[in-house]
């Protein structure tokens, strides 16, 4: 059913895989349980037709996204499955009269049905349970591919 690259069996909570054959019958296409996000965020093709088995991922898996939506710019993908975005946001200076720009960074899971993320990409993430020590959000939807390597300030 799924590509099984960890040392335990990986399967979705709540299907049933060992389901008896029928004499005479041909075997059906297998078992697998996506579900709508909302929010006005579409299911990817990747996530329904995918064999993976990610029970972080919020499209096959039980995590909800609730609380906060972010847009950030994709930093580094080297951990599996998780990236660091960069948040790039100004903060007034009452006695100077002027902003000075800051930036935060936020790690996220990221799902294999995104598989064509890479750095410089802009993404929509979405808050969800702690799901390791530093990853509280999940990756919903790419935005922007990263057009240029050009160096630059985000938001101007």
């Amino acid at each position: 059913m799924s590509e099984q690259t960890e040392r335990a069996f990986q399967k979705q909570a709540g299907v049933f895989l060992n389901k008896k054959r029928q004499v005479g019958t041909k075997t059906g296409k297998d078992v697998r349980w996506t579900k709508n996000v909302g929010l006005g965020i579409k299911t990817p093709i990747e996530a329904i037709q995918g064999t993976y088995i990610d029970k972080k991922c919020h499209f096959p898996g039980d995590v909800a996204i609730r609380g906060r939506l972010l847009r950030g710019t994709v930093r580094s993908m080297k951990m599996k499955r998780t990236l660091t975005i960069r948040r790039d946001y100004l903060h007034y200076i009452k006695k100077y009269n002027r902003f000075e720009k800051r930036h935060k960074n936020i790690s996220a899971h990221v799902s294999p049905a995104f598989l064509d993320l890479k750095q410089g990409d802009t993404v929509l993430i979405g808050q969800c349970r702690p799901l390791s020590k530093t990853v509280r959000f999940n990756v919903l939807k790419v935005i922007a591919t990263a057009a240029s390597d050009k160096k630059k300030f985000a938001k101007f």
